[in-house]
């Protein structure tokens, strides 16, 4: 692409009148796709033509598999135009707080509650780009908790690290030069050892320098760094500024938003809040790079989709 149409859309009119068919929205997704080229999902031939007799499918001349831009994608089998899909990725990806189900259906015109909160869902798992490069250089970690009380847990939430009635989070900030650069966030079982050594090796490069309060489970990580600070009386944000406005805006908005996270799906709430906290500063941008992990992500069965936990 060049020119106008290799330029990511600035804004809502701009992006109308960009993607305001069908088919721009096909050949957008297909450049998204296959950006060299048609690949044959089947036999990998290159060569192909597009059906008349189908929507934005390919037949392949090699094996005579027909493929859809849409097939294997977050999008397979959706009977949603193209063109609402596109403003559902943009409004999520730009939005600087996001956009519930709810907004959603309200903004497009969904016929049904559920269908919008399906179409957030999928696009949440297109959020994490798995191939993404882990945190390096100096990195704050730490862990909070978020309320959450079953109809089992008792009515007063235990304070301290008991998971009892709580969703356990542990957060980390990459930071360069005292600014905040890319952030992850995990759910986790319990504040012990084991699980805090597999988040943090599963979240940074070797040879990186891990700044964290005296809590014991980050000691003795291999290959890393560790500064372990004493909080004593001083506030925990003045040693750790940047993972506690990590978590403090996470919680802000999840109940701005969602007035409150459910411990359903969380991860991929994680996943959301991370995805636009990393694209801060290119959150146009964001949009083309949701649906380039779109297009590479494949379709999540519907029963995890919709899974629920107490």
């Amino acid at each position: 692409m060049s020119g106008s149409e290799g330029r990511f859309p600035k804004s809502l009119i701009e992006f109308q009148g960009r993607f305001a068919t069908e088919s721009a929205c096909s050949e957008y997704l297909f450049a998204r796709r296959w950006p060299e080229g048609f690949v044959c999902p089947g036999c990998g031939d290159g060569r192909a033509w597009l059906l008349k007799a189908k929507a934005f499918t390919y037949e392949c001349a090699g094996c005579g598999r027909q493929t859809s831009v849409t097939a294997g994608t977050i999008m397979h089998a959706s009977k949603l135009p193209l063109t609402k899909w596109f403003w559902a990725a943009f409004l999520m990806a730009t939005h600087s707080n996001g956009i519930s189900a709810l907004q959603l259906q309200s903004q497009l015109g969904l016929g049904s509650y559920r269908t919008a909160w399906m179409l957030c869902a999928k696009l949440r798992r297109a959020m994490v780009n798995p191939e993404r490069e882990p945190l390096c250089g100096v990195v704050e970690a730490d862990e909070t908790i978020i309320p959450f009380r079953t109809k089992d847990d008792p009515i007063v939430v235990p304070a301290g690290r008991s998971g009892v009635g709580k969703m356990l989070v542990a957060g980390a900030v990459e930071v360069d030069g005292g600014t905040p650069r890319r952030a992850r966030l995990q759910v986790i079982e319990g504040f012990g050892k084991d699980e805090i050594h597999a988040f943090v090796l599963g979240i940074v490069a070797p040879n990186t320098k891990l700044v964290t309060d005296d809590w014991p489970s980050y000691n003795d990580i291999p290959e890393i760094t560790h500064k372990a600070i004493t909080i004593g009386p001083m506030a925990a944000h003045i040693v750790l500024p940047w993972a506690h406005r990590l978590f403090s805006n996470l919680k802000r908005w999840g109940l701005g938003v969602y007035h409150g996270l459910r411990r359903a799906n969380l991860q991929h709430y994680l996943d959301e809040f991370v995805f636009r906290f990393n694209r801060r500063r290119t959150r146009h941008a964001a949009f083309a790079t949701l649906l380039a992990i779109g297009a590479h992500t494949a379709p999540a069965p519907y029963r995890m989709l919709i899974r629920k936990t107490a």
